[in-house]
């Protein structure tokens, strides 16, 4: 009997009824292929067919009269190409003339252009008229990815398999299970995302609001360089859009992208404007680069600075792409940059010459070399400055967090040379100051797969004993190099990208929260989700998570033996380490329904009252079922810090909140 049949065969005879509940798969091969990266890229993990609640039968499995009523009583199973077992479901084989399919369509983004590198002849097959059709190559309509719903299971099948990677074919697999009726199997509130509102300028800031929160953002970076003057309309629109991010417990930073400031600031001052080694005014791309050396416009610009932060009720600050231009370096003068008066005069005084004359006469690598190395060690005076700057505010708001956007310098070694970006110069700063080093994923290596955030956390964490203080930005936007099936991480590929990234650092940020395509925001939170064990121990379930987790979940729970009050309708949110959980009566009480910082415990205290101990880098925002009117922290009265009294504004730090409610 050839492997797969009686792989099957003794599954079939050894599986009890499905566990739908359960987040499993098994792969009947001996060969799993790339399903693995596909289905555990959104937290699904791999177990024995007896577990599983997800089959993936590949190519040439045996069929079984089993399969149907397995189906019928909850699994799902996908099909890959040509099988006997996919004849029985009515996946055939046509006598048609094959197809040779290069691109696609799917239905999920139908206009998106889906590409192949490597073209394929396939057979044409008919697919039972009950299926949806998912995928179809472009020009014939050829069916390619199809699926339909039986019972309380689904069958997904597939004309090919998925390529070695899992998602250089068919992008939208895990979205067609969805249709099918898989649910994501955790959710994170771990994600940050990066907002301009040039790009959201008449949009409904309550809806999108919502729907950042229910895709597992807790932190919006907002483009503060468009509220740097004050403006009626403009400072309206961010008061409402902060005021709707609260509401729904989402954090909002001020993001600035220094040197530049403005579009008033640059045509106001054109005295202060960096310049290019052309000696041209530094219009570089969108940025304006303003001269930060210069001690006048320094202080102009710190003025501006800590009155925008003032105007408006921020959560945190982020410094972001704070050194100089370009990515090509020194070979491409009109983009290079600091080349303004000052800097060229504090250059000559230490070196004994002007430092343009290296686009010129002083060509050899020693003087190259002496000015990159003087314009590292400027971007980090310049950061450290900053930040020293916003501590300065922080005396007046000391709740803002701070967190410092840095290029990656260690994977991509380039970029120090290219912009003046020297990880090692400042990362010794996290010794003695407070906030968050964000890795910025550069532009060089975005066609790389998602293993390389490993190996970005491994250079770093040798490099800080402060890994907790590491997090890394993915830039989700349209790449320059030749990629494939799509120019946009989307689809399986973005889940693998944040979830490896997910499991290498404790915060995972997105650049920008308007290029995320909207097939892709339904696993976002559960890709991000860093799940070490899932497992059912008679009536409990153990599961022990990076970061905490939230679990699918109806009714009461006790966790680790004691009622835990920390959930939404349809979530149930663990900390951080192992626990227990387990079904129980419904508590009459308030619930947590949301925490942006770090839940370590949480108990219900009378029957209107809750207490939570939790951990934050930046204010923490909770969220309460019921309208909150008497506050302790750390057993000390406070006032209600929120207009609405379900949604409370906590401090930075580690504290225990002691709730009573209507």
């Amino acid at each position: 009997m050839p492997f797969r049949a009686r792989f099957l065969a003794l599954f079939l005879v050894s599986l009890a009824l499905p566990a739908a509940d359960m987040p499993y798969f098994s792969v009947l091969s001996e060969d799993a292929g790339a399903w693995p990266k596909i289905l555990g890229s959104i937290g699904l993990q791999s177990q024995p067919a007896g577990l599983a609640r997800i089959f993936v039968a590949r190519t040439g499995a045996s069929a079984s009269v089993e399969w149907p009523s397995r189906i019928e009583h909850g699994a799902i199973l996908i099909l890959e190409g040509e099988s006997s077992l996919a004849d029985t479901f009515g996946f055939r084989r046509s006598n048609r003339d094959p197809v040779k399919v290069q691109s696609l369509t799917d239905v999920h983004r139908p206009n998106l252009p889906v590409i192949w590198e490597k073209g394929l002849e396939l057979p044409l097959y008919d697919v039972p008229e009950v299926s949806q059709v998912f995928a179809r190559e472009r020009w014939t309509g050829a069916p390619l990815a199809a699926g339909f719903k039986r019972g309380a299971g689904a069958v997904l099948w597939v004309a090919v398999p998925p390529g070695e990677r899992g998602h250089e074919r068919f992008p939208y697999l895990l979205n067609a299970l969805a249709d099918l009726g898989l649910d994501p199997p955790f959710r994170s509130n771990r994600l940050w995302a990066f907002f301009d509102s040039a790009y959201r300028s008449r949009v409904d800031v309550e809806y999108f609001a919502a729907r950042w929160h229910k895709a597992g953002i807790a932190a919006l970076q907002v483009a503060a360089w468009h509220n740097f003057e004050p403006d009626a309309g403009r400072d309206e629109y961010l008061r409402k859009l902060i005021e709707a991010c609260h509401r729904q417990g989402i954090l909002v930073y001020a993001w600035f992208e220094l040197p530049h400031v403005s579009e008033k600031f640059w045509a106001d001052h054109p005295e202060w404007r960096e310049k290019t080694a052309v000696q041209q005014d530094a219009q570089l791309d969108w940025r304006k680069l303003m001269n930060l050396s210069n001690r006048d416009c320094f202080r102009a610009v710190s003025a501006g600075a800590r009155d925008l932060l003032g105007r408006f009720d921020w959560d945190g600050v982020n410094l972001a792409e704070l050194y100089f231009e370009s990515l090509e370096g020194t070979g491409n003068p009109s983009r290079f940059t600091p080349m303004n008066a000052d800097v060229r005069a504090a250059f000559q005084r230490k070196s004994g010459f002007d430092p343009i004359e290296i686009f010129g006469a002083r060509k050899d690598a020693a003087s190259r070399t002496a000015f990159l190395d003087f314009r590292a060690e400027l971007a980090r005076n310049m950061q450290e400055e900053w930040i020293g700057e916003m501590e300065q505010v922080r005396r007046v708001k000391p709740h803002l967090d701070l967190v410092l956007t840095h290029v990656d310098d260690r994977f991509d070694t380039g970029m120090r040379d290219a912009i003046g970006a020297d990880a090692a110069r400042v990362l010794p700063l996290l010794d003695t100051r407070s906030f968050t080093f964000l890795i910025e994923d550069p532009a060089t290596v975005w066609h790389l797969g998602p293993e390389r955030y490993t190996a970005i956390a491994e250079r770093y964490r040798a490099l800080t004993p402060r890994p907790d203080k590491l997090a890394i930005d993915l830039n989700i936007v349209e790449r320059y190099q030749d990629v494939y099936p799509t120019r946009q991480q989307t689809g399986t590929e973005l889940f693998q990208l944040v979830h490896h990234a997910a499991a290498s650092f404790p915060r995972v940020a997105l650049y920008f929260e308007n290029s995320l395509l909207p097939p892709d925001l339904q696993f976002l939170s559960s890709a991000a989700a860093s799940v070490l064990r899932y497992e059912r121990m008679g009536a409990k379930t153990v599961i022990d998570s990076v970061g905490g987790v939230g679990i699918p979940w109806k009714g009461g729970a006790k966790v680790d033996g004691q009622s835990w009050p920390a959930q939404d309708d349809d979530t149930l949110w663990l900390p951080a380490g192992p626990h227990a959980v387990e079904a129980a009566a419904a508590a009459a009480g308030p619930r947590l329904v949301s925490m942006t910082g770090e839940l370590k415990a949480v108990r219900p205290a009378g029957p209107h009252g809750i207490e939570f101990t939790y951990q934050s880098v930046a204010r923490a925002i909770a969220i309460v079922s019921r309208k909150v009117i008497h506050m302790q922290i750390d057993g000390e009265e406070q006032a209600i810090p929120a207009a609405e009294g379900n949604v409370l504004l906590l401090p930075r730090g580690q504290h225990v909140v002691t709730l009573t409610t209507d």
